[in-house]
């Protein structure tokens, strides 16, 4: 077994996997989203002295496990580095008392296998990675090899919907929340397509939630509406960037991942686009979709049958990590 520790942000999570079977054995996660909400965001050091409360409450649940356990795995990198600390460092004290190899899990990379929890991975697809921190395109051919296609230029699709939820005062986390109040509004307000008539394939949301302020400010809309113009709009430039690199790279099996994944109108939109290019659509359980240590295990497993130990000395934590770009 593989015990894995999540700490990148606001989710407390430790789970138990079955090497073998990649059978999820123990699963549980705490989040902060309650204490963080009253802020409008993720205050650090709020969610490290928290994450230091919670992982060891967690870990006196998995006890049974450790005369199993044959690894532990951790996430250290990307995040916050204050959280990432807490959860390398419990890594750390338990691969010294309990003799075991450490596995050094990408966080992003830990998305990707949310998509395999008690199953076996599928290599060769590209990968939409949809949070509050990152917006990516990927092609993944297996635990070791990642490149990245395509970006955002600033703010992610996730932290899209924080800023717009802000803005209209509903509150944190802004995904759900858009979500729910674009249901009771119509597509009013117009907004700009980011990069329509740029030749590349990346990423932008500061145009959009400029553009969302400036009709707020104008106090000719009703939020219903703002939220259902926003959400289709920052959906449609997902699907039209998408669909270029689809073009491009003609892919089997497409994925997409990351807690913005949960978002039904943006898994409807790309069921159409699978149907409309013929690639096999896949996404995460919904209770896998954000933060969790399922998904740190599972990318463990992968590690651990590959060998990809790291020294305890040389296990750091990396706030941010960049992927190769893909060529061609």
């Amino acid at each position: 077994m593989i015990l894995a520790i999540e700490s990148s942000c606001d989710d407390s999570s430790i789970a138990v996997i079955d090497i073998s079977s990649k059978e999820l054995l123990f699963h549980k996660k705490i989040s902060q989203e309650l204490e963080h909400s009253k802020y409008g965001g993720v205050v650090p050091e709020l969610a490290s002295r928290l994450h230091a409360e919670a992982l060891p409450k967690i870990l006196k649940e998995t006890k049974k496990f450790f005369p199993h356990l044959k690894a532990v795995a951790v996430t250290n990198a990307p995040g916050l580095s204050v959280t990432l600390q807490e959860g390398v460092i419990m890594a750390k004290a338990l691969s010294i008392a309990l003799n075991l190899p450490l596995i050094a899990v990408n966080h992003l990379v830990g998305h990707i296998y949310s998509l395999f929890i008690g199953k076996e991975e599928i290599k060769s697809m590209m990968v939409l990675l949809v949070s509050g921190g990152h917006t990516k395109l990927l092609n993944f051919n297996g635990i070791d090899d990642v490149c990245e296609i395509a970006t955002t230029l600033d703010d992610s699709f996730g932290e899209s919907f924080d800023k717009v939820a802000k803005m209209l005062g509903l509150g944190y986390p802004g995904g759900p929340l858009i979500e729910n109040l674009a249901k009771k509004g119509k597509c009013t307000v117009t907004l700009p397509l980011p990069l329509k008539n740029s030749p590349d394939i990346k990423f932008s949301y500061s145009g959009i939630k400029n553009a969302v302020r400036l009709a707020i400010e104008s106090q000719k809309y009703t939020s219903e509406d703002i939220a259902a113009s926003f959400q289709k709009k920052a959906i449609e430039h997902l699907v039209f960037m998408s669909k270029r690199a689809i073009r491009k790279f003609r892919p089997k099996n497409f994925a997409i991942v990351g807690g913005a994944s949960a978002n039904l109108v943006l898994r409807s939109e790309f069921e159409k686009l699978s149907r409309e290019f013929g690639f096999n659509l896949l996404y995460p359980d919904m209770k896998f979709t954000s933060d969790n240590a399922a998904m740190i295990a599972r990318a463990g497993v992968e590690m651990y049958k590959k060998k990809m130990f790291v020294n305890y000395k040389d296990l750091k934590i990396m706030p941010r990590v960049e992927f190769k770009k893909c060529e061609g």
